[in-house]
């Protein structure tokens, strides 16, 4: 039974007693059904807000697990040339002696942040005349 239901059946059994409405005992037990009434309503109240958050939580965790996926997929590469995944790179900050994995592009950039200490670490990148890839003119690998 749910809280309202019972709070029915509560005040039936109440009135079904026939009460002397003018004695203190009766008035303080009216008083009580009515407090246990604005309580049932607060606990409905509440349990619809919840369920309203917690809809919006289910929004922002799907929001975020898209913004994840697209932040961090490592799966798609996006250099024009192959149709085999990106290289990865380890460099060792100077600084802080953390290894780092670093993909294509990044060292392309020439520079980044570590992320460990802040340190930025700055690449000279040197091209190969030889592509790797079979049957390519494309300028990432020139």
């Amino acid at each position: 039974m749910e809280t309202s239901e019972s709070l029915g059946y509560l005040k039936g059994l109440i009135d079904g007693l026939d009460l002397d409405a003018n004695k203190k005992e009766t008035k303080v037990i009216k008083a009580i059904v009515d407090v246990l009434e604005n309580l049932a309503t607060d606990v409905d109240d509440m349990t619809e807000g919840l369920e309203l958050v917690g809809e919006q939580i289910d929004a922002v965790d799907e929001d975020l697990a898209d913004l994840e996926e697209f932040v961090y997929d490592d799966d798609d590469c996006d250099c024009d040339c192959c149709d085999d995944e990106c290289e990865e790179y380890e460099v060792e900050c100077p600084n802080c002696g953390e290894t780092i994995t670093v993909d294509e592009d990044t060292v392309m950039q020439g520079k980044f942040e570590c992320p460990n200490c802040g340190e930025v670490l700055e690449f000279e990148v040197e091209y190969d005349d030889d592509c790797d890839c079979d049957d390519c003119d494309c300028d990432d690998c020139k």
